[in-house]
């Protein structure tokens, strides 16, 4: 069930997040990860304690050289930081990713609040980049930031995916985790003024990090492999889900995830 996903994200030298998270969900989910590296971090469960950017025209070249030879039949985006690397980003993707399926999940902050996308890169991020998108995976505090408005319950997501559509994505998904409430709801809404309620109960948990990264890989993932949006959206929360409940307990913040849960243990399976 192969897919090719070019990603193209920072590095997470956690492992949790990030490009880490993104090829271990492609890869656990039966895909095949190409990345193009946009910046380093020196980042664990506590925080990120620095960053590195990569240049511009390196990421662009990182994006040349796999479409070129490798392709991809799906892209997803992760913490793009600067206008530069957005700007370079965006451009190499419309000339060269064709009609593969963009998944853009617009990184503004890491799980413990630090900053990951500078405020001048906003604008670059919403005109070059969003248009271009299959679908966009923003959560709430970065839906009430691209959406202008204030997200209290799952309406108020409702009228901020349709607000960020304005702005060019065929497609919205408004993350509800940091909504509170019982069940986390995500809403999905789409052109033409469908919409599609994703809900389960919330899990308890302080392992969460990276869980923005490998929603949007995993639903990248499903694209690259034939699914539609629905079935993609609603196999990556589960996936999402079980690395929650299933997560190794690492760290002494918020915890990473575990991305191999699909995979048979020692021993099982075939091989």
């Amino acid at each position: 069930m192969k897919g090719r996903v070019l990603v193209v994200a920072g590095s997470d030298s956690g492992g949790g997040a990030g490009i880490q998270a993104d090829i271990k969900t492609v890869t656990a989910l039966g895909g095949y990860a190409a990345t193009a590296v946009t910046a380093l971090t020196a980042q664990d469960t506590t925080g990120v304690h620095g960053v590195h950017d990569v240049p511009a025209a390196f990421v662009a070249e990182q994006i040349r050289v796999v479409l070129e030879d490798i392709g991809a039949d799906a892209a997803k985006t992760g913490m793009l930081h600067r206008v530069g690397i957005i700007e370079a980003a965006a451009d190499a993707l419309r000339r060269r990713a064709g009609a593969a399926p963009l998944v853009v999940d617009p990184v503004m902050f890491a799980k413990g609040g630090a900053p990951l996308l500078d405020d001048s890169a906003l604008t670059p991020l919403v005109e070059t980049l969003l248009p271009l998108a299959r679908i966009a995976t923003p959560n709430r505090p970065e839906a009430e930031r691209l959406a202008g408005m204030e997200i209290a319950g799952e309406s108020d997501m409702r009228r901020a995916g349709e607000r960020i559509l304005a702005l060019g994505p065929r497609a919205v998904l408004v993350k509800g985790g940091h909504v509170e409430g019982g069940e986390v709801v995500d809403v999905l809404v789409e052109r033409g003024g469908a919409s599609r309620r994703f809900a389960g109960p919330r899990l308890e948990s302080r392992h969460t990090h990276g869980t923005g990264c490998t929603l949007a890989s995993a639903i990248a993932a499903s694209l690259a492999q034939g699914l539609d949006l629905a079935a993609s959206v609603a196999r990556a929360r589960a996936y999402v889900r079980r690395a929650i409940a299933s997560a190794p307990g690492f760290g002494k913040g918020h915890g990473p995830l575990d991305h191999a849960h699909p995979l048979a243990a020692p021993g099982e399976g075939g091989g």
